[in-house]
C-alpha cells in the first residue's frame, strides 16, 4: 500500500495492528475481525488458537499422517524477559534466514553487532528486517523458523 505521495503505509498498519492487539488483550473477546475495502484482518487470543488446534487435532486424529512437521512451539511468556535479549519490534511470523534453505542470519555462538540483521518478521505480507540493538555472542535463539512472534517478545539472547 502507498499513499498519494508514494510513501509506504506499513508503519501505520503495524501500529494499527499493535493497537488492535492491545484492545483484544484488554477485552473479554477471543478474536477481532476487521475489514476495510478488500483488506481483512483477524486477530485471535492464544487461547483461541489452542481451542482451534485442539479441535483440529480431534478431527484429524484418525487421519493418516503424511510426514508433515509438527507446528512450531508457542513463544515463552514475556513475564521474565532477559535483560540482554533482542525483542521483536512487531507481531508477525519470524524467519531466521532470507529464504528457505538459505543460511540463518545468526546462530548460537555467533557474534552479532549493533545494526546487524538477525531475522525477518513477516507482517501483512511485508518482510521486515530485524536488526540487533545489542552487540555480543548469541547464547540463545527463542523462536523457531516460521513461528508467530508478538511485539516485545524475545528473539535472541546476546552475551556481551
Amino acid at each position: 500500500m502507498s499513499n498519494e505521495s508514494g510513501e509506504s503505509d506499513a508503519p501505520e498498519i503495524v501500529d494499527l495492528i499493535d493497537r488492535l492487539e492491545q484492545l483484544l488483550n484488554a477485552s473479554e473477546l477471543s478474536e477481532i475481525e476487521v475489514e476495510a475495502g478488500t483488506t481483512g484482518l483477524v486477530l485471535r487470543k492464544p487461547n483461541a488458537f489452542a481451542a482451534d488446534a485442539a479441535q483440529a487435532a480431534l478431527s484429524t486424529a484418525a487421519a493418516p499422517t503424511d510426514g508433515a512437521a509438527a507446528p512450531p512451539k508457542p513463544a515463552p511468556p514475556s513475564d521474565d524477559l532477559p535483560q540482554n535479549a533482542v525483542l521483536a519490534p512487531l507481531t508477525g511470523l519470524f524467519y531466521s534466514a532470507p529464504s528457505p534453505g538459505a543460511q540463518s542470519y545468526v546462530t548460537i555462538g555467533a557474534t552479532v553487532t549493533i545494526g546487524q540483521v538477525i531475522g525477518l518478521i513477516e507482517a501483512m505480507k511485508l518482510f521486515n528486517e530485524i536488526k540487533s540493538d545489542r552487540a555480543g555472542r548469541v547464547s540463545r535463539i527463542y523462536p523457531e523458523d516460521g513461528a508467530l512472534v508478538k511485539a516485545k517478545q524475545p528473539l535472541i539472547e546476546v552475551e556481551a
